[in-house]
């Protein structure tokens, strides 16, 4: 009796332990995409009211992309399009966790459109 009791504590203690481990793993990887996706918005609400090309643009995207280590190729995966006074930027990439058990991918499409107000 007191070893089923044990035993399903230690067990408990497992699932939550690991449950904490892919945590720790996931939580960054979505908290990097919102400050993208936080980052993009910004951008192109900014540059709708500017002469800024698009090629600038995509530096300035790309640098946050890098700072933020986020696994995009390069600046050509990095989709900006101004029309009129409208901005679009959209990108796509996939973050692989590799935990034990089950690796899986999690894929990411930040994308926006800013307009003038």
């Amino acid at each position: 009796m007191q070893f089923m009791k044990t035993l399903k504590a230690l067990i408990s203690l497992a699932i939550v332990a690991f449950g904490f481990y892919v945590g720790i793993k996931v939580v960054p990887v979505y908290f990097n995409y919102y400050q993208f996706q936080d980052a993009i918005e910004e951008e192109a609400r900014v540059q709708s009211y500017t002469g800024k090309s698009e090629e600038d643009i995509r530096d300035s995207v790309w640098k946050k992309a890098q700072e933020l280590e986020l696994p995009i190729a390069s600046r050509d995966d990095l989709k900006v399009e101004r029309t009129g006074n409208s901005v679009s930027i959209a990108t796509q990439y996939t973050v692989h966790i590799d935990i034990p058990i089950h690796p899986f991918d999690l894929n990411f499409q930040p994308t926006t459109k800013g307009k003038q107000i």
